[in-house]
C-alpha cells in the first residue's frame, strides 16, 4: 500500500511538472488532478491489465482529429505507465512514416496532384511501418530505428536523426489522426465533401485511391492494434481551430522555419475532412476507449468498451 502511494505521489509530481512545461508554449490546462485521476490513471490501469493478461508487447492505438491533443496525451500515458507501472513504453506517430517529399511529388505526377500534400492514406510509407511493427513484435529483439518527419520542411529527417530503440518495449503507443480509420463504400465517395474534392477531384481518382489504400493496406497495420483509444472532438470545425493552435506552437519551437497561416490551414484540413468525419461516426461506437473532448479542449467524458 505504501509503495502504491509512493508511486502515485511520484507520478503526480512528474505529471504536474510535465504540464507546467507544456503551458509555457500553449494554452493552460484545467482540472489537472481531476484529469489525472479520472482519465489518465484509469486508462493506464486498463493498459497494464491488458499487458499482464498477455505478457507480450501490447500495441495501443491512439486516434483523434488534428489538434485534439494526441501528442500530449501520449506523453502523459507514457509517463504514468513508466512511473506507476514500471512498463517500458515507446511511442511514435503514423506521421513519422510519411513518404519523402520526392516520393510524394512522384505520386502527384503519376496518380493525382493532391498526393503532393502529406496526410491522407497513400502518403505514408506502409512498407516501412509494417517492417517496424514486425521488428517490434518479433520474439527475438533487435535494436531498430523509428523515422522522424520534419513538418516544418515537409520532409523526412535523415537517418542519423531517427529515434533509436535499444530495449524491447512492453507497450507501444501508436498515434495518428487516421489510426483505426475504416474505408467507405464506393457510393459514399461520389458526392464531394468540400471545395477541394469538388474542384480538384472531379473524376474521383484521388478519393478512390485513398479509400483503396485504407481497405487493402492500412487495415493490415491497424489489425495489429490490441486496444484503440479515440479522442472525439466536438465537431470538425474544432479541428481547424485547434490545428491553428498547433501551428502557433510549431512556429514558436521551429526557430523561423516554415509554418502555415490561417488560409493555408483551412485548405490543408480539407484533405483530412472526409476520413475525420467518418471516424467521428464509426469510432464513437467501435473504439475500446472513447474520450470526449469538450469545446474548451478539455477531456470531459470517458467510456470503456
Amino acid at each position: 500500500m505504501l509503495l502504491e502511494k509512493s508511486r502515485y505521489l511520484n507520478t503526480k509530481k512528474k505529471y504536474l511538472n510535465f504540464l507546467k512545461r507544456q503551458e509555457i508554449s500553449g494554452e493552460p490546462f484545467f482540472d489537472k488532478l481531476g484529469q489525472l485521476n479520472n482519465f489518465y490513471i484509469p486508462i493506464c490501469e486498463f493498459i497494464n491489465k491488458k499487458y499482464k493478461s498477455k505478457l507480450k508487447t501490447i500495441i495501443i492505438g491512439l486516434s483523434g482529429g488534428q489538434g485534439s491533443g494526441k501528442t500530449t496525451i501520449t506523453e502523459i500515458l507514457k509517463l504514468i505507465l513508466k512511473t506507476n507501472h514500471r512498463l517500458n513504453t515507446i511511442n511514435f506517430s503514423i506521421d513519422d512514416f510519411y513518404k519523402t517529399r520526392k516520393e510524394r511529388e512522384k505520386m502527384s505526377k503519376n496518380i493525382h496532384q493532391l498526393f503532393h500534400t502529406r496526410g491522407v492514406p497513400g502518403t505514408h510509407d506502409i512498407s516501412l511501418l509494417k517492417k517496424t511493427f514486425k521488428t517490434i513484435l518479433s520474439k527475438k529483439f533487435q535494436n531498430f530505428k523509428i523515422p522522424k518527419f520534419d513538418k516544418s520542411t515537409d520532409d523526412r529527417h535523415p537517418k542519423h536523426k531517427w529515434k533509436k530503440i535499444t530495449k524491447k518495449p512492453d507497450i507501444v503507443i501508436f498515434e495518428g489522426w487516421c489510426v483505426g480509420a475504416k474505408h467507405q463504400e464506393i457510393r459514399q465517395l461520389k458526392r464531394p465533401i468540400n471545395l477541394l474534392e469538388k474542384k480538384f477531384d472531379t473524376n474521383l481518382i484521388w478519393r478512390k485511391k485513398v479509400n483503396k489504400e485504407l481497405k487493402l493496406r492500412y487495415n493490415k497495420i491497424f489489425d495489429l492494434i490490441d486496444s484503440l483509444i479515440f479522442l472525439k472532438v466536438p465537431s470538425f470545425k474544432y479541428v481547424y481551430k485547434w490545428r491553428l493552435l498547433q501551428e502557433k506552437k510549431l512556429k514558436m519551437s521551429s526557430k523561423g522555419k516554415k509554418t502555415m497561416n490561417e488560409d493555408q490551414v483551412k485548405k490543408f484540413i480539407m484533405y483530412y475532412e472526409r476520413i475525420t468525419k467518418n471516424m467521428l461516426n464509426d469510432l464513437s461506437m467501435n473504439s475500446d476507449i472513447l474520450i470526449k473532448i469538450d469545446k474548451k479542449h478539455r477531456l470531459s467524458k470517458i467510456r470503456f468498451k
